[in-house]
Formats: structure tokens, C-alpha cells, sequence
């Protein structure tokens, strides 16, 4: 059911939705309450906080036209009630992506340069000892 949820959602704001403000947004997930009566669908958005405020007041403004596409996909007794809450799940994933590639990277070419020195040292032990 979230799944139908989240789908719906998508689909209405890329292809229904004309609201400017409804705009850069990705819809990751939903989760529906078990008397399927409340859903919280899960956004983000590129662009900066005054950019998330915005959408979220267009999604607001969209929920009775996004419950009307639900009802008419879902075809069950009660339509969940929805409800928008930022993700920035995606944004902080990327932005520890960044710091550990910012903390592993000179370390990887600092050992990466100290391997070659062992190597060139290796090879020329082998060479000290051929020659005995």
C-alpha cells in the first residue's frame, strides 16, 4: 500500500501537479498508517532551506488534488490522510560520502607513495643478494 502511495504521489506531481512551487522534488518514500487512514509521504528537494519551505507549501496546497488521485487508484473504503515530511537522508549520505573521501584520500596517496619506496627498496635488496 505505501508503495501505491508513493507512486501515485510521484506520478501526480511530475505529470498533474502545475504549481510552481512544486518543483526539483524527488518523493522517496511513504509509510501508511496499519487503518491505512494517515500516510506520510518522504521528499527532498534540490536546492537550499528557503527552497524546501516553498515546496512544502506547494505540497501542502496539492494534498486534496493527491488524495483525490489516491482514492482513484486505491479504490478502498478510506483514503489515507497525507502528510509531508523533508527526507535529508540523501543530502547527509552524500555529505559523509564527501568527508570520508576528503579523510581517506591523502592518506591512500601518502601510502600509496610510502609503498613505492618499500617497493624500490624490496628491489634493490633483491638485486644486493643476487649478486652474492
Amino acid at each position: 500500500m505505501a508503495q501505491a502511495v508513493r507512486e501515485v504521489v510521484a506520478n501526480a506531481i511530475l505529470h498533474d501537479v502545475h504549481d510552481p512551487r512544486v518543483r526539483n522534488v524527488t518523493i522517496l518514500s511513504a509509510e501508511v498508517s496499519p487503518d491505512l487512514r494517515h500516510a506520510k509521504v518522504f521528499f527532498t528537494v534540490t536546492g537550499d532551506q528557503r527552497e524546501q519551505k516553498r515546496v512544502m507549501h506547494g505540497l501542502q496546497s496539492a494534498r486534496g488534488f493527491l488524495q483525490s488521485k489516491i482514492a482513484a487508484r486505491l479504490q478502498t473504503r478510506v483514503t489515507p490522510e497525507l502528510r509531508f515530511e523533508f527526507d535529508d537522508s540523501a543530502k547527509r549520505t552524500a555529505d559523509l560520502l564527501r568527508l570520508i573521501e576528503s579523510t581517506v584520500s591523502p592518506e591512500e596517496s601518502e601510502s600509496g607513495s610510502q609503498t613505492d619506496s618499500d617497493a624500490a627498496a624490496a628491489d634493490s635488496d633483491d638485486a644486493e643478494d643476487t649478486d652474492d
